[in-house]
């Protein structure tokens, strides 16, 4: 357990590079020490931390003392960067997705066997939202049965909004568009709330934004014990949408807008239905609660921050998971025999 403040390098000062930066100097465990990003001479920051034009240069350097780094790198960097700092003894957290392909998380989790006393998280940050923590609360629980299946849709308005950089474009550099850079939040949430799927359908194109990568993905999955998920994530959403439908055996939950920097996304509620089909005519008994504040950012840090003062496992968005959702969003893609081709999807 440590018991002095926990020294943080950051690998890229992006927006969540920032976001992430904001969120920890919160907490009063932590004290950012080194920032390296390529235009970081771009940005204004504190004298006291120091600053390096890219992310091994900031790990190798032999003066520079941290226990903690988190990833917020491009795609193709991210596998990287968690290797390095792994191999360098410190705590990783690393942003999603955990890299441009399967192979890339595979490399970490090899690397990560050899690290057994580092801790290792990756940003799933959709899972503590408000609303998702309540979902999930009740799925587990089981007062309204088992999952039956589920539909979602999570959509924005183009492939680059509010600012962001053009790389998610760029196939050799993001690995995937739309479904690999927004709708993978919805694939582990899927994943969180009914487990893994094994036969999977698709249909992905690229042909609205005609970009290298992927503006739209459909998929519909099935689980060996019945569960059936759809999914559509779209950058061709003109009004950004978040909406997830869970279907269980004695009623359903509603997941409607999330609270996002834009606010574009609409007001995040959850809506807990009641069945009771021999009686209520198909106008069951429902209430909704609206959320208005975002601690999901924090929420994370603050399960990241326990687990590395502790001798607790990391249980949450671990390697395994991010392993497991980057098979399934894999799988979307692979099943499209005719993005299969174009993209030069290989069979895992």
């Amino acid at each position: 357990m440590m018991k002095n403040k926990i020294k943080v390098a950051i690998a890229g000062y992006g927006v969540l590079g920032k976001v992430r930066h904001t969120t920890i100097q919160k907490f009063t465990c932590f004290d950012v020490v080194a920032i390296s990003d390529l235009l970081i001479e771009d940005f204004e920051i504190d004298d006291t931390i120091s600053t390096y034009k890219n992310y091994v240069e900031m790990l190798d350097d032999p003066k520079l003392l941290y226990d903690v780094v988190f990833v917020c790198l491009t795609n193709n960097f991210n596998s990287k960067a968690t290797i390095h700092a792994l191999n360098k003894n410190a705590h990783v957290f690393c942003e999603k997705p955990p890299g441009k392909n399967i192979q890339d998380i595979l490399d970490v989790l090899e690397v990560e066997k050899n690290h057994p006393n580092q801790k290792l998280m990756y940003g799933f940050n959709h899972r503590y939202h408000g609303s998702i923590i309540e979902a999930n609360r009740i799925i587990q629980s089981q007062e309204l049965g088992k999952v039956i299946n589920l539909r979602g849709v999570y959509g924005k308005s183009s492939l680059i909004t509010f600012n962001q950089s053009a790389w998610r474009t760029k196939r050799e550099i993001a690995g995937g568009g739309v479904l690999l850079d927004q709708g993978i939040h919805m694939v582990d949430m899927i994943r969180l709330f009914a487990g893994e799927f094994d036969e999977v359908y698709s249909f992905v194109e690229n042909s609205f934004w005609k970009h290298d990568v992927e503006d739209n993905a459909y998929a519909l999955m099935r689980s060996q014990d019945g569960k059936v998920a759809m999914l559509n994530s779209s950058a061709t959403q003109w009004r950004h949408r978040f909406n997830l439908d869970i279907t269980l055996e004695k009623g359903s939950i509603i997941l409607s807008g999330i609270i996002s920097g834009s606010r574009s996304y609409g007001a995040e509620t959850i809506t807990i239905v009641t069945a009771d089909p021999e009686n209520d005519g198909g106008s069951p008994e429902e209430t909704t609660t609206k959320y208005n504040t975002d601690s999901s950012w924090y929420l994370e840090i603050e399960n990241f921050a326990n687990f590395v003062m502790s001798d607790e496992k990391v249980s949450s968005s671990t390697s395994v998971d991010a392993l497991n959702t980057m098979k399934l969003v894999h799988q979307i893609y692979y099943a499209d025999k005719r993005w299969r081709k174009k993209a030069k999807i290989k069979k895992t």
